[in-house]
Order: structure tokens, then sequence, then C-alpha cells
């Protein structure tokens, strides 16, 4: 099951630095109107995260982490069916150096990758400045199909979100929120 990517190949997630007990990521289309939310709960042992459209009250996507506290997590990504979709597994140990995941099919097999840049901008964002902004590259079935590059702002991190290379629709719309939602949530820790 493949959808198509909504209207616009360019979006805006952001996540507000500020946000009483827990988190809050949106996600924008280019004229700034709100595509989708999530308001994430501080201290739950095992993530489960909820997206919901722009009412902020219909879910349109569930991310489920495997197991509580996973250093090397992998989180299932399903629509409110109960479809699963795939699956993102981060790379616990190289995510230290430089942020790596890997993009799962249904059955769990490696079909893509989502990789910080380069391993020497990674080493000058964790042990000189995190005030250089982080970009990855979204590869799947080999072929790069979308980028995402962070903004600077130190009270709001956003990422501009680009699919216009995804031109054979292999990067579904949800995995592509699922992926951008689980930077902003998990890799955002490390700031």
């Amino acid at each position: 099951m493949s959808t198509a990517l909504a209207p616009t190949n360019k979006l805006l997630a952001r996540k507000k630095i500020f946000s009483f007990l827990g988190s809050e990521f949106e996600i924008f289309d280019q004229n700034g109107s709100l595509l989708y939310f999530v308001k994430q709960k501080a201290f739950k042992l095992k993530e489960a995260i909820t997206v919901f459209d722009q009412s902020k009250t219909n879910p349109v996507l569930f991310i489920q982490a495997r197991r509580w506290r996973d250093f090397s997590g992998t989180y299932d990504v399903s629509l409110p069916d109960g479809t699963k979709i795939g699956a993102l597994k981060r790379e616990g140990l190289r995510s230290m150096f430089r942020d790596s995941w890997k993009i799962l099919d249904t059955n769990d097999n490696i079909i893509g990758s989502i990789d910080e840049d380069s391993m020497l901008m990674a080493m000058v964002r964790r042990f000189l400045s995190n005030l250089v902004p982080q970009h990855f590259d979204i590869v799947l079935h080999g072929e790069l199909v979308a980028e995402f590059d962070q903004h600077f702002n130190p009270f709001v991190a956003k990422f501009d979100l680009d699919f216009s290379k995804n031109v054979n629709n292999q990067l579904q719309h949800e995995m592509g929120i699922a992926i951008a939602i689980l930077l902003l949530a998990i890799e955002g820790r490390q700031e």
C-alpha cells in the first residue's frame, strides 16, 4: 500500500522546546497551514506516539516502540486501522557518533536508511558546538528520496522536509511523517 505524498513536497516540522510535561511536534505545509500534530507525554517508559491531523483530535498514524528505553530501539509505524506500514530502527552505537536509522518493511527487511550528513559534521555537533544544523539523507532501495535540514533556533527545533526527490513515490507519505517525528523526538533528546 503506497500513498503519494501530500499536495506539497516541502514541509516544515518543528518541536516546541518549552512545553509543560512533554513535547509538542507540528508539521506544516509550505503555506504555514498545520497538517499534523503530536503531544508526547513525558516520563513514559515505552514510547508510544500518536500523530493527529490538523484538528488535533483525529489520529492518522501510530508510532510504537517495541521495548522500553531501548538504546537501539525499533519503532513500528501503523495506520489507525492497525495496518503496519513498516518500522524504523535506530542504530544505537553508530548513532552516538553519527545519527543513523534503518527503514524496515512490514517483514522487518531493511529497505533504506536515514543518515546524518557526515561523520566530521556530526563530531563537530557533538563535541564542539550544537549550533551547526543537522542534515539527514533518506535513502530507499538505494535511491535518495528525501532530505531533512535543521534550522538553527535555540528555542524551537525545526526541520525543512524536502520530498521532491521521491519522484517514484517509493517513500510512503506516512513513513516520511514518522521519520520526521522520530528525528525530532528521539534525536532531539541529545541536545
